[in-house]
């Protein structure tokens, strides 16, 4: 996708021909000088209506019916190049000018206005060549209009590699499918002047507004040259090596190389990139990685695949178990068990109260030495004096004579026909 920033301007054309004066202007006035209304539509940025579609000269219908129609009856007086774009989109989308359009059309062929075309719109429409689906078409079809003599006198389809161009557009629809996005733009203009001399060729490169293109242009067979030198010496000397080599350079470059290499080792190892060597990734032991906890999370995981991918593509692990064998020392150790799960019953009350137990023999935190909490059962102090001792000793034994006295209360008559009740219950249960 490409994409053109400027400001919302309007253009006033005082002479045919002319360049027009620009001034700053709404987005209304900026689609009223647009060329055909398919092209005078757009959406809103603003924050109240974005993605509101501003359609004034109702274009979405003429796209809905597949017309083309310009906007008003100077169209192709003001700019003539609208008659070269005009058939280029009629070549593109393989749709008809509308009834009025199509007269505005032929009166202004007939009266000659593209004679009044400019350098700098003749390169700009050079320039779209590059970026067409299907460039040779367009250009046949310019050829019959009598429009491609206006863009270069000496240029004509037989001018152009066809044989070339075909396999471009084909190993670029490959390139598109594995994930690459290369540009062909330079090449397709290299394709669609191969039997033009050079001095024809820079004439054209100079009239093109984008320098960066003509640059990629005039470099491509240079750096493919590059590239080819660098496949065939020791830096490509295996096929891990190579693939590393192609992995790094652009796409552009494999692709113009991929059509145009004459050496046989060269075009088999892109061969090999594109096809065969894709096939070995296959072979690297997904599930068995898993089950090594070798897994994407692993920060090293991308250095082990790519080590892994690069001995099998030598054929330094030609067997699963050599894979196997190779990847165990990366394994980690296992995660540590889950923790227990909770007690219940009468476990979790004993163990709660054993915690409870052990907390309260504790020390209380921030009181002073000596100090300890009321327990159930405290360790006595200990004696600082002498005569303390004494009331102590008769104490013990008074605490164990009260339980016999309890016992001699306890076979008294007065509740003597309760209790005997209860025994009875008791034997019976």
């Amino acid at each position: 996708m490409r994409a053109e920033i400027s400001m919302a301007r309007t253009e006033r054309y005082e002479k045919v021909g002319k360049p027009p004066i620009v001034s700053p202007a709404t987005i209304i006035e900026d689609l009223r000088r647009r060329d055909f209304t398919v092209n005078a539509m757009a959406l809103s940025l603003n924050p109240g209506s974005r993605g509101l579609l501003m359609d004034p000269f109702n274009g979405a219908a003429d796209i809905e019916a597949k017309l083309l129609r310009v906007l008003h009856n100077y169209a192709f007086v003001e700019d003539p190049s609208r008659l070269i774009r005009a058939t280029r989109f009629a070549a593109r989308f393989h749709w008809p000018l509308e009834e009025r359009t199509q007269q505005r059309f032929d009166s202004a062929r007939e009266n000659n206005y593209i004679e009044y075309i400019t350098d700098r719109a003749i390169g700009y429409e050079i320039e779209q060549l590059a970026y067409e689906d299907d460039p040779l078409h367009i250009l046949r079809v310019l050829e019959k209009e009598n429009w491609l003599k206006v863009l270069h006198p000496h240029w004509t389809t037989a001018k152009v590699d066809a044989t070339g161009l075909g396999q471009l557009l084909k190993t670029r629809q490959q390139m598109n499918e594995l994930g690459y996005a290369p540009d062909p733009a330079s090449a397709v203009m290299h394709f669609l002047t191969a039997r033009l001399n050079s001095k024809d060729i820079s004439d054209m490169q100079k009239l093109i507004p984008r320098r960066d293109l003509v640059t990629a242009w005039r470099d491509l067979e240079d750096h493919a040259k590059v590239l080819a030198k660098r496949l065939t010496s020791k830096e490509a000397a295996t096929p891990s090596r190579t693939w590393k080599l192609l992995s790094e350079a652009r796409p552009e470059m494999i692709l113009f190389l991929a059509v145009t290499a004459r050496q046989q080792a060269v075009a088999q190892k892109i061969k090999n990139f594109f096809t065969k060597w894709r096939q070995v990734q296959q072979k690297i032991p997904l599930p068995e990685m898993t089950e090594l906890r070798i897994t994407p999370q692993l920060p090293e995981y991308p250095k082990i695949a790519n080590d892994v991918f690069m001995l099998l593509l030598d054929g330094k692990l030609r067997s699963r178990t050599e894979t196997l064998r190779f990847l165990k020392p990366f394994s980690p150790p296992p995660p540590p068990p889950p923790p227990p799960p909770p007690k219940r019953g009468r476990a979790a009350k004993a163990a709660a109260a054993a915690a409870q137990t052990q907390a309260s023999a504790l020390p209380a935190p921030g009181k002073k030495k000596g100090k300890a909490i009321a327990g159930p059962n405290p360790p006595p102090p200990p004696p600082v004096q002498t005569a303390k001792p004494k009331p102590e000793k008769p104490a013990h034994p008074a605490k164990v004579p009260a339980p016999k006295k309890q016992q001699k209360a306890r076979p008294k008559k007065k509740p003597s026909t309760k209790p005997k009740k209860k025994a009875k219950k008791s034997r019976k249960r």
